[in-house]
């Protein structure tokens, strides 16, 4: 991808839908939408110098926490679009960063807002943003919204039995380069237990997910459904601990 920085410090780049990244109705599939905010995530990072090399350096990596986007005019297969991402700066313990595809007469076509930590990857402890604030310049943040309101917390209703759908074990196309499961798969997961029929025939319109534990290579993640009319509430657990929970709108 080559990528270019905004006066605002937004992080652009125009390329064509692919043929890999959609499903049978040519329409842009919820993860590979992850695949490419996380890509776009890493360069924007990297232009400003608090990317993955930095941050390694440092004995630190960014780890996505949570977060929703939503589907205004699904991207299809060879649309040329305008990714574009930036961030928002420190809110409580996340950093925010939001992004935003176009069509080339700019109007939006996906619109997401995500929560990071930054991770101690020797303690496995979540950093403090104090700790990391002078790693991050200010003058790198942008205050435009894609989504005003930052990724909410995800859960199963109260009051509810999911239903059990399949168990599946984290394998070699499940790890990503920091040796757990890639952010995008689990939407992956989720998306393949809801209703063929209903992924087929319509269009995906909000996610919201929120990553509770990683999972690694050889875990069992147990996947249970709950749905409520065209909405359905995915998670994962191992050994009862959730690792992740998604509410699909359709």
């Amino acid at each position: 991808m080559e990528a270019a920085i905004t006066p605002e410090s937004k992080v652009v780049v125009r390329q064509a839908i692919r043929c890999y990244d959609v499903d049978g109705a040519m329409r842009l599939k919820p993860a590979a939408f992850m695949d490419l905010a996380q890509e776009m995530a890493y360069i924007a990072a990297d232009l400003m110098h608090f990317g993955y090399d930095e941050l390694q350096q440092e004995g630190k990596a960014w780890v996505l926490s949570r977060l929703h986007f939503t589907f205004v005019d699904v991207p299809l297969w060879r649309d040329e679009v305008e990714i574009q991402t930036w961030h928002k700066g420190p809110s409580g313990p996340f950093y925010l960063r939001d992004y935003r595809i176009n069509d080339l007469s700019g109007r939006a076509r996906v619109l997401g807002t995500s929560s990071w930590v930054i991770l101690d990857v020797r303690e496995r402890r979540m950093c403090r943003t104090s700790e990391v604030t002078e790693m991050i310049p200010e003058s790198t943040v942008c205050a435009d919204h894609a989504i005003e309101a930052p990724a909410e917390k995800v859960a199963m209703p109260r009051g509810v039995e999911p239903e059990y759908v399949t168990r599946h074990t984290v394998s070699y196309s499940d790890i990503d380069l920091l040796g757990h499961t890639n952010n995008a798969r689990y939407v992956v997961w989720a998306m393949d237990c809801v209703d063929y029929d209903t992924a087929a025939a319509r269009s995906v319109r909000d996610i919201r997910i929120n990553f509770n534990h990683e999972t690694k290579a050889g875990e069992e993640v147990a996947l249970y459904r709950w749905r409520d009319g065209e909405t359905y509430y995915v998670e994962g657990k191992v050994d009862e601990r959730q690792a992740f929970c998604v509410k699909i709108q359709f």
